[in-house]
């Protein structure tokens, strides 16, 4: 059996991971700001860190996933400047900000179950945990980390050596304002806000009391209180979307470390790339966002969407196209369906036969999780022509709790597909009359009277659907 390697950020290398506590393994994961539906590019994160847990949890270790609720801090900019993403959602629809976090909270959870995402064992709001990140910022204030300016407290990046070190940055060739933006005496380019005092005369949704007067907290901040109070001062694997490492990981990294006091804070720092759209990435802020319920609204099963996912690794750009997701809806029906018709046999299986497919599958995933070259052991078995039905039985289902693809349920998912199919056809005592004379006329091969009967409905909008059950039919455009 091969070691378990993940491709490590921070070190840009492939290393054999081994949990901080033997047989656990504690992992956060940035989650989303709540001021919108999830698009598809951030399901793909989420599909990430999921999959990701899943076979951890299959290799035996016990597995605490945080994923955070950023309900206040995120700011329009992405950065230090700009009316903080919730607000303005809330002053645009007329809601409170608690209004809009909420909703989108459960769209968001909606949306993974929808795709079969196991929950987190902690699911932490930012706003509920308001005294963890103020007793942080006490930290690094008293550690001389700090420094105060007119609209909030600062990270003074010139005092962590270590700063460029997560996205391998190029601090002095990066113009001001490339990554962090310009706010007025800022001593460095790269420092960023911890917390952020309310303006003067401007009362907002989401503000506090802290030792440094009424404000609220930096976007960052968050991540590193919160995944400390679940996870403690080290911690195994930290993942997100590849965009988030230059600026929000990084910034993360210098208020824990310094803290904390700890280095490495995070042994493994794992990144997901983005779906290729075909020109720009995806953005809500661009209005380019597709999203699952858009999916559904065209007839893709969300399960599919996870197909998909699993046909690319998640460290390489994934082109996202109607005739890709198409493909994937198609494929998973195809290996729904064989798994379906396998639950109907009653054999017993050979773990010995099978032993050999278990393991490619698994040393498939331990190589830095190379779902794509899993998903071929898959097929592998579904269309094999010489393993006897029990063994691809026990075989596709032993690798449905990594999969997450609702194998298990393949026999009632297909038959609910077919009813809700044999639902949309419709019923007419005329045109079924016509249909049975066409059925008769094809039968005494009588293919004029077939051929008009037909041509007859055709004119009356009638589509035609010959199937193994017999032929049925619809009116043209329902």
């Amino acid at each position: 059996m091969s070691p378990i390697e993940f491709y490590d950020t921070r070190t840009r290398s492939r290393r054999v991971f081994e949990p901080l506590e033997p047989g656990r393994v504690g992992m956060y994961s940035c989650g989303p700001t709540v001021y919108a539906p999830p698009h598809i590019g951030n399901l793909r994160s989420r599909l990430f860190s999921d999959l990701l847990k899943r076979f951890l949890l299959a290799e035996g270790l016990a597995v605490t996933h945080v994923i955070n609720i950023t309900d206040v801090g995120h700011l329009v900019s992405d950065a230090d400047e700009g009316e903080d993403k919730i607000e303005a959602a809330a002053r645009r629809e007329g809601k409170t900000a608690e209004e809009i976090a909420e909703h989108f909270t459960q769209v968001w959870r909606d949306d993974g179950a929808a795709v079969h995402c196991l929950p987190p064992e902690h699911n932490p709001k930012a706003t509920e945990h308001i005294p963890e990140q103020i007793e942080l910022a006490q930290r690094l204030e008293a550690g001389g980390y700090l420094y105060r300016i007119a609209d909030g407290l600062y990270f003074d990046t010139s005092r962590f050596p270590r700063y460029a070190e997560l996205a391998h940055l190029d601090l002095e060739g990066q113009a001001e304002g490339a990554r962090i933006g310009v706010v007025e005496g800022k001593r460095n380019p790269a420092d960023f806000a911890v917390w952020k005092f309310a303006e003067p005369g401007v009362r907002r949704l989401q503000e506090w009391d802290s030792p440094w007067g009424r404000g609220f907290p930096g976007w960052h901040l968050e991540c590193s209180a919160m995944s400390v109070r679940y996870l403690g001062e080290r911690f195994d694997i930290h993942t997100g979307g590849i965009d988030l490492a230059p600026v929000h990981h990084t910034n993360e990294v210098a208020q824990s470390e310094c803290g904390y006091g700890v280095h490495p804070w995070v042994n493994f720092w794992m990144h997901n790339e983005f779906l290729d759209m075909g020109s720009e990435k995806m953005s809500k802020s661009k209005g380019n966002v597709k999203t699952l319920s858009d999916l559904v609204a065209r007839g893709i099963d969300p399960l599919a969407f996870r197909f998909f996912f699993l046909q690319a690794h998640y460290r390489q750009q994934q082109s996202f196209t109607d005739e890709a997701i198409q493909s994937a809806a198609t494929g998973f029906r195809r290996l729904q369906g064989i798994v379906a018709e396998l639950a109907g046999c009653d054999d017993a299986g050979d773990p010995d036969r099978q032993a050999p497919f278990r393991e490619r599958f698994r040393d498939a995933l331990a190589d830095d999780l190379n779902a794509p070259r899993a998903m071929a052991v898959v097929w592998d078995v579904a269309r094999s022509d010489t393993l006897p039905a029990a063994d691809r039985r026990d075989l596709l289902l032993g690798f449905e709790p990594v999969l997450g693809l609702g194998l298990d349920e393949a026999k009632a998912r297909v038959a609910a597909a077919t009813a809700r199919a044999e639902e949309a056809w419709e019923q007419d005592p005329r045109i079924d009359g016509l249909l049975a004379e066409r059925q008769a006329a094809r039968a005494a091969k009588d293919w004029a009277t077939a051929d008009r009967i037909r041509d007859e409905l055709a004119a009356d909008g009638i589509e035609i659907v010959d199937s193994p059950s017999g032929p049925r039919w619809r009116r043209k455009g329902a």
